[in-house]
């Protein structure tokens, strides 16, 4: 495996990344993953739940410094690409490594497009020629919703392009006893988010004044970024300060307790691949209210919460206070997380990992 983050960086792609590698080792394979030393208190090397990491220099998190931390990895996956049967990009920064280190043993190069970034520069004049040579050079293409695979498609028409859900593993994510204190009456709404703006929190705080003059509700925010103190600044402008918790970045081992401490889950996305953290506030019971872009509305529907317009805090506002009304609130939960178990688990992705990575080497064994 090739990616630019992996824990303890959180974040969807990082769950993702580090759950699939996890069951692939349960199930008897080796794992190595290439990453970067993202944080200078991080080990170079290490052995986490049997996965062996491996974490080379990045000056920088932006597209500067992924591209630097791909071609300094080279080295490094070049000499693990020598034991190798399956070379495997997680990012688009993974997909030149890969395809370079194949050189050294012919293994196949599976590429997954998995978030916005991707989405964003599809329309590139310099990024679209560029995706189409990474998609024509990979022997297997997989994307983390429809949407990017339909727009992966338009690039490169004569490449097949895999929609492949992101898994969550329901072992772990599940609902447990609450590690916050009781909402003392109040319904408490949580977004899990990074706070960056595509990630539209600026919409869920402006909504909140419109869910406060119907429902008594605590919005707790469990993500840091760029955005902190404009939206900390907006929440004391709009009068809502006391009704808006800002917990930062949490231990992915925090979630489960954090998330069954809640009665909904609100996604205010701009743009969204298949939301990793949607798909775990569902394992742990909870409905979800979201923004309808991406592959958000591939996993939300009215049987598991509601969707709404992106960036309207009035239709944000709207379907939250429905469905904070709604009788059936503690079903929609239950039916959430038997969604997915039966569809988005993790062994289900890792399934279908190993069966793409068999046919692989059998058709390379046979050419």
């Amino acid at each position: 495996m090739h990616c630019v983050y992996f824990p303890p960086e959180v974040g969807g792609l990082e769950s993702h990344i580090h759950f699939l590698c996890r069951a692939l080792v349960a199930r008897g394979h080796e794992v190595d993953a290439v990453t970067s030393r993202s944080r200078p208190d991080l080990p170079g090397h290490e052995v986490m739940d049997g996965i062996r990491v491996w974490r080379t220099w990045m000056p920088g998190r932006n597209t500067p410094g992924w591209a630097a931390h791909a071609l300094g990895s080279l080295p490094r996956f070049r000499a693990l690409a020598e034991s190798a049967d399956v070379l495997h990009a997680q990012d688009i920064a993974a997909v030149l490594p890969c395809v370079f280190a194949r050189r050294v043993r012919n293994a196949p190069v599976v590429t997954t497009y998995h978030s916005s970034h991707f989405l964003m520069r599809a329309e590139s004049r310099f990024w679209r020629p560029v995706f189409r040579r990474f998609l024509r050079a990979a022997d297997c293409n997989l994307a983390a919703s429809t949407e990017i695979a339909q727009v992966a498609r338009t690039i490169a028409p004569d490449v097949d392009v895999e929609a492949v859900t992101n898994g969550v593993d329901t072992s772990f994510f599940q609902r447990t006893d609450p590690s916050l204190p009781p909402a003392e009456g109040r319904a408490r709404l949580v977004a899990p988010r990074r706070l960056f703006e595509k990630n539209g929190i600026e919409h869920l705080i402006r909504a909140a004044p419109l869910i406060l003059a119907e429902e008594d509700v605590q919005i707790v925010l469990i993500g840091d970024g760029p955005e902190r103190v404009e939206l900390e600044r907006l929440a004391g402008e709009l009068g809502v300060s006391d009704h808006v918790d800002f917990l930062g970045s949490r231990p992915h081992g925090q979630m489960p307790g954090l998330l069954s401490s809640c009665d909904l889950a609100v996604f205010p996305s701009l743009m969204e691949a298949t939301s990793v953290a949607a798909l775990e506030c569902m394992a742990c019971e909870l409905p979800v209210a979201a923004s309808r872009v991406g592959g958000l509305p591939e996993i939300v529907d009215a049987g598991v919460g509601g969707l709404f317009e992106p960036a309207s805090p009035e239709d944000l506002a709207r379907t939250v206070v429905a469905l904070l009304r709604s009788d059936g609130l503690r079903a929609m939960g239950a039916d959430a997380r038997a969604r997915v178990v039966e569809r988005w688990s993790n062994d289900r992705l890792a399934d279908r990992h190993i069966a793409i990575y068999e046919a692989l080497i059998d058709r390379r064994r046979a050419a």
